[in-house]
């Protein structure tokens, strides 16, 4: 019944970080047929053929051209990464000569409690010469390696009420607890157990991207099971849904493109991120192998449509006050469209209308949302894409509870909704 959650649960399990997302996201595609484009590179581009280009390694674009002269882009765009806490160099401290933690700093606005007593370990990229060229490499430390140990409740009685914790002293992550025979040996451990299972020898590795990710497998649960609980949902299970939509579909009239960007969480300001070029110039170099420059570009510009993929605040069961009176979503009840009288979404009459016609085709149900009027809320990738790319766009996301939580909450039928609007939308 939930065959495409599974799947979904699957895929955000083998992506640990935002470059497995995308390696993972890689391997899709080419399973598809689609080739790799390099950006230093001339593109060849073929009727009804799909390509993919990447930028960082974190972030991905793909497009498939369609039979006929393209009319416009229909896009999707989602991103890779997820609230964490990023390592630092020269990581490793040592406590009272007993223990060594990591030193690392959040990466993103997270949930910090949800983070303690919980199995973690490590992942990322490193970055290693081979030859005359420096290759990027993802590592993935696959053990229980680390944890994050709460302060008894004997001796933290103030911080348990306040739930008040300060980065650099609370939440730094236990690596080891030295055994008296093994204090010789605890020395870069954590450098060494990376060059390991990246199998790369420790003093050829030059540069590193490393995260802390929590090891819980996601799951089904629930009386029916119809709840996912997963890390990473926001916004992995947007990734999953809109890429399995886009390579089912076969457009007949625009270049359908699934964008995935990094470091959303951290405001989108870096060469991978929405904020960037990257989607411009794939558009643009598209276009140009269309031959459609200068106003040909343009045009195709104004007949295009983007959809921003970036999940949604259900209605919280312990605290439904938190939600609007009048726009009230629920897990398993339909896509949600966003909208912000300050424009953090970019939903506007004409953009919710194509919205609401893709789901009625798709046959699915819709939802809306708005933060109350007394709360701020947050931003997404419309607003920030659209200053590279100026095309209608309409913000949507599957509903979820924790957002920013090291596990969250979402409804194990709404994957299936996305995967098919998705579908109805670069078909259209």
């Amino acid at each position: 019944m939930y065959s495409e959650a599974m799947e979904c649960l699957s895929f955000i399990q083998k992506s640990v970080s935002c470059f497995h997302a995308v390696e993972n996201m890689e391997t899709m595609l080419k399973e598809k047929g689609f080739s790799e484009l390099k950006e230093k590179e001339k593109w060849e581009l073929k009727e009804e053929k799909g390509y993919y280009v990447k930028r960082n390694d974190s972030s991905i674009i793909a497009f498939r051209l369609p039979k006929r002269e393209a009319k416009g882009f229909h896009i999707i765009s989602s991103h890779s990464d997820s609230p964490a806490f990023k390592v630092k160099s020269n990581p490793e401290i040592t406590i009272e000569e007993n223990y060594i933690k990591l030193n690392t700093e959040p990466y993103g606005g997270m949930i910090h409690a949800s983070w303690l007593d919980r199995m973690l370990s490590v992942a990322g990229r490193v970055v290693y010469r081979e030859e005359d060229e420096l290759i990027s490499k993802t590592v993935n430390i696959d053990e229980d390696l680390l944890i994050i140990p709460n302060v008894a409740i004997h001796m933290n009685r103030e911080m348990n009420k306040s739930l008040s914790y300060n980065p650099q002293t609370d939440l730094q992550p236990l690596l080891c607890a030295i055994a008296e025979e093994k204090e010789k040996e605890c020395e870069n451990i954590l450098m060494k157990k990376v060059a390991e299972y990246a199998g790369i020898e420790e003093d050829r590795i030059l540069g590193k991207d490393l995260f802390l990710y929590v090891r819980e497998q996601g799951h089904l649960a629930g009386a029916e099971k119809e709840m996912m609980v997963s890390p990473r949902l926001d916004d992995l299970e947007c990734v999953y849904a809109s890429l399995t939509g886009f390579l089912k579909a076969k457009p007949k009239e625009y270049v359908s493109v699934c964008a995935v960007f990094d470091n959303e969480e951290v405001g989108s300001l870096t060469r991978q991120g929405a904020a960037s070029t990257f989607l411009r110039d794939t558009l643009l170099r598209v276009a140009e192998a269309l031959s459609k420059t200068g106003e040909s570009y343009l045009r195709l510009l104004a007949d295009s449509f983007m959809i921003s993929a970036d999940n949604a605040h259900a209605v919280h069961p312990n605290h439904p006050e938190k939600a609007d009176p009048g726009n009230r979503p629920y897990l398993n009840k339909g896509i949600v469209i966003k909208y912000h009288g300050g424009q953090k979404y970019t939903t506007d009459a004409y953009t919710e209308a194509v919205m609401k016609e893709i789901c009625a085709e798709a046959e699915i149900a819709y939802q809306t949302y708005y933060n109350r009027s007394d709360i701020a809320g947050g931003s997404t990738l419309g607003n920030i894409s659209e200053g590279q790319v100026s095309v209608p766009c309409v913000d949507i996301g599957l509903p979820q509870l924790a957002m920013h939580s090291a596990v969250e909450t979402a409804g194990s039928r709404d994957v299936s909704d996305l995967i098919r609007a998705s579908e109805v939308f670069f078909n259209k």
